[in-house]
């Protein structure tokens, strides 16, 4: 199975249009018939800046492509970084075997989960030696369910008698070093205790009922002996260990769910950005932070180092190349390639990019020429979509934008794909112009774009239809909602074109200071109202904007 190094982002604008979508699904398919063919481990995936129009759904379910999935930020995220190596442990490891853990890997901090991966804590070096130097009392293992498993590791030990699974719940431990006579004044129920090879302590220590017998020096332990703490419930472990050692080694047997922090975690998760952190991080003493998935389970460390080396998300920009329209973080990002049709606008690069620019009607066009041009057969259902967005791009052709090369490029993608591009656009436009379910957002953001021109800064959106019917219902609701468009996107004005593709014309909806008067003026008419009549124009790119820029950067 190929193992992919590196995940490249293709995405559109900001309320992506059908060209926006259809262009980065098909460049991606290229790009990764391409890396395939060459042995590369890059994957090409194909994004989107914000919600399908009705028309573009209409395509996608037509040629069975699924939706791209959504991003509204490229900022550098925590799944971006290259996290450190981790040991996740149990509650139950013994505090030995988590200083023998963190000593041989050279590590700081040990995360503790349980059985699902779930965080529950963390320990480190610091906190392990505390214990170490600490000084507890002799029911230490008991408070802390010590498992006999973890005794039997840490004093190199043998079980006797009893089972090994069972853990110190009850009972101190106490060295039998007096007579059997004193023996009795301090033994009670369920103690551990410590001794050596004497028959005579051992009998005792049982008949007192001590849950479990550690016999040190490697002595014997008779079958007598064994047969008795066995009707008695008392286990019996051996140790080559002394007395001394043993005793001292005991307290590295307890679980590390005794010491482990487990409150006021300060906790990462995968989809956090990058600079929301680093504030705390900066506070905090801590040398690395666990990092979680959207389910809570234990991912890996995040340290300050992680974020130095880290690789910011890598794109490539179709349908548009300035930043006003780029998803939001674009300027975190590291850009690789743009493919537009659009002019030239505000993008910057830290490094040089591979940028194609053509004035064409369509940015699938320019995609379609680099599929014949690296002589990749294209698919069916690709042909479609690219065949989809140079349709809507340009009007079916009515678009002033439309060139002889989009025309061409169509028809071909159209006999791949077996489709008849009148009935088919007729059927795309009406899918499209289908606006009565839709709120007003909802239309509006079905295509919108800003611009800057000098100081001024002002947006577009454009709805098209098949027939006046469709725009005259949602006119109202339109010219309402302008006002909040303009205030949500701080916009010096904004501009609405509701555009009749049979009549090839637009009526422009006008709102803020100067919008009416600046529009008039471009199109040397005289204002009556917010509304402006435009016949024959159609396009945004090449008939509306150009006109508007002109009259700003004269005033």
């Amino acid at each position: 199975m190929q193992l992919y190094q590196k995940k490249i982002n293709i995405i559109g604008h900001k309320n992506p249009d059908t060209d926006s979508i259809c262009s980065a699904i098909a460049y991606a398919w290229l790009k990764n018939k391409m890396e395939e063919t060459s042995g590369g481990q890059k994957r090409y995936i194909p994004r989107r800046a914000g919600q399908v129009s009705s028309e573009t759904a209409f395509v996608l379910n037509t040629f069975h492509t699924a939706v791209p999935s959504y991003i509204n930020d490229v900022r550098s995220q925590v799944k971006d970084a290259n996290l450190d190596e981790s040991c996740p442990v149990s509650r139950t490891l013994s505090l030995k075997n988590a200083w023998r853990i963190l000593t041989e890997r050279h590590l700081a901090t040990l995360p503790v989960v349980d059985d699902q991966n779930h965080l529950e804590g963390l320990i480190t070096l610091g906190d392990i030696a505390k214990s170490f130097m600490g000084v507890y009392g002799n029911t230490i293992l008991s408070e802390a369910h010590t498992p006999y498993k973890n005794i039997l590791e840490t004093i190199d030990g043998q079980l006797l008698v009893g089972d090994p699974d069972s853990a110190v719940t009850r009972g101190k431990v106490l060295i039998a070093a007096a007579n059997p006579d004193l023996m009795e004044k301090y033994i009670e129920e369920d103690d551990i205790v410590i001794l050596g090879d004497r028959y005579e302590s051992q009998l005792c220590a049982i008949e007192m009922n001590a849950s479990c017998l550690i016999v040190c020096m490697g002595a014997d332990v008779s079958p007598a002996i064994q047969k008795l703490a066995e009707s008695k419930n008392c286990a019996i472990m051996t140790t080559e260990y002394d007395s001394f050692i043993t005793a001292r080694l005991l307290n590295q047997s307890i679980p590390i769910a005794h010491f482990m922090v487990r409150d006021h975690l300060i906790t990462f998760r995968l989809d956090h950005f990058v600079e929301d952190i680093k504030s705390t991080m900066s506070h905090q003493r801590h040398r690395d932070f666990p990092v979680l998935d959207g389910e809570d389970r234990f991912i890996g460390m995040l340290s300050r180092h992680s974020l130095i080396d880290m690789d910011k998300k890598q794109l490539i920009l179709v349908d548009h190349n300035e930043r006003s329209q780029a998803v939001d973080g674009i300027n975190d990002a590291v850009i690789l390639e743009i493919i537009d049709h659009h002019k030239l606008g505000h993008v910057e690069t830290l490094t040089p990019v591979n940028f194609r620019n053509q004035p064409v009607g369509c940015t699938s066009t320019i995609i379609y020429m680099m599929y014949q041009e690296n002589h990749v057969e294209i698919p069916p259902d690709i042909a479609g979509l690219m065949c989809s967005a140079i349709i809507s791009d340009t009007l079916l052709f009515r678009s002033p934008t439309c060139t002889p090369l989009d025309r061409q490029a169509a028809q071909t993608l159209a006999d791949i794909a077996g489709i008849d591009m009148e009935s088919y656009a007729r059927d795309m436009f009406n899918a499209g112009s289908n606006l009565k379910n839709k709120s007003a957002e909802d239309i509006f953001y079905q295509d919108f774009k800003k611009f800057t021109a000098g100081k001024t800064t002002f947006g577009v959106g454009q709805i098209n239809a098949m027939n006046q019917e469709s725009l005259d219902e949602v006119r109202g609701r339109m010219m309402e909602y302008l006002e909040l468009a303009m205030t949500h996107h701080e916009v010096d004005m904004i501009y609405f074109m509701l555009t009749n593709i049979l009549t090839e014309s637009t009526e422009l909806l006008c709102y803020g200071d100067s919008a009416v008067s600046t529009a008039a003026n471009a199109f040397g008419q005289t204002p009556d109202g917010p509304i402006l009549r435009l016949p024959g124009v159609v396009s945004r790119k090449k008939q509306l904007i150009p006109k508007l820029m002109g009259e700003l950067q004269q005033t």
